[in-house]
């Protein structure tokens, strides 16, 4: 796999070379718009709203929305007066507890693999990573973007990942809080209980994509079949009304409980 970046930590005067790889893969099936009557693509045009005509790149600028309807134009050198210098570092600002950084802040990882001559300076910092249990906060450049960072131990080497800016977070008090209900001591054991009744070691690999799972298959069933529709898979949606909540719980935890039954004679049999 190629490396996406590559330069250094810094973090005081330690300095470790390093390159990064997309931790994660999402393999989405890309569709192209085609027309109906004999399958010919159909191709994006960049068409001005006022009057409907093609605009030739070499005409197109880019502008900013400030009021419905009214824009200003943001030019090549706008952009390079407040363009950030790509450095090829990876500077630590500071040291915190996990615990302490709102997990919505985390998205997208990277693994950092050490360069030649770094070997010793990075298993120092996986380890005092490791064993003080905080991660690096950091600021990267890529691809003439800042972003906010966060260097983390993970098995034997180090993650890169990115993080939201605070403010690109929507406030929690925006959204509905569930009205104030006073929950009974039956209802709260039940949950428990079913809690327990479900509980399980982590196992990453029992989960899949259904969707795009499912999606592949009807693909390649059309492709076996020329291209002709495949027969509707119908399913009936369960009734979402809840009436007793502990009746509902105690249901629940026998099912969970008979699943799992099955689940451990079919592991012993196996």
């Amino acid at each position: 796999m190629r490396a996406i970046w590559k330069g250094m930590i810094s973090f005081g005067l330690v300095t470790i070379p390093i390159s990064l790889y997309p931790a994660v893969r999402r393999e989405e099936l890309k569709f192209r718009l085609l027309r109906a009557s004999d399958l010919s693509p159909v191709n994006y045009q960049r068409v001005a709203e006022a009057d409907g005509k093609e605009v030739p790149w070499d005409q197109i600028v880019k502008g900013y929305e400030y009021e419905k309807g009214k824009f200003v134009v943001i030019k090549d050198e706008d952009f390079a007066r407040i363009d950030v210098e790509a450095t090829q570092t990876v500077d630590i600002v500071q040291f915190v507890e996990l615990a302490e950084v709102d997990p919505l802040l985390f998205y997208k990882p990277y693994y950092m693999e050490v360069e030649k001559g770094g070997d010793k300076a990075y298993s120092l910092l996986r380890q005092a990573l490791a064993e003080s249990k905080k991660i690096a906060i950091a600021k990267v450049v890529i691809k003439t973007r800042q972003h906010l960072a966060a260097i983390k131990p993970q098995e034997r080497g180090l993650m890169l990942e990115l993080m939201h800016f605070p403010e690109e977070i929507l406030d929690a008090s925006e959204f509905r809080s569930p009205a104030a209900a006073a929950i009974g001591k039956p209802e709260m054991n039940m949950a428990a209980k079913l809690i327990e009744s479900m509980s399980a070691e982590w196992k990453p690999s029992q989960f899949k994509d259904d969707y795009h799972e499912r999606l592949q298959k009807v693909v390649e069933e059309k492709i076996r079949k020329g291209g002709r529709p495949a027969a509707a898979v119908h399913r009936q949606r369960k009734p979402a009304n809840v009436i007793d909540l502990v009746s509902v719980l105690q249901q629940s935890i026998h099912d969970a409980r008979t699943k799992g039954r099955g689940a451990a004679k079919n592991r012993k049999a196996a």
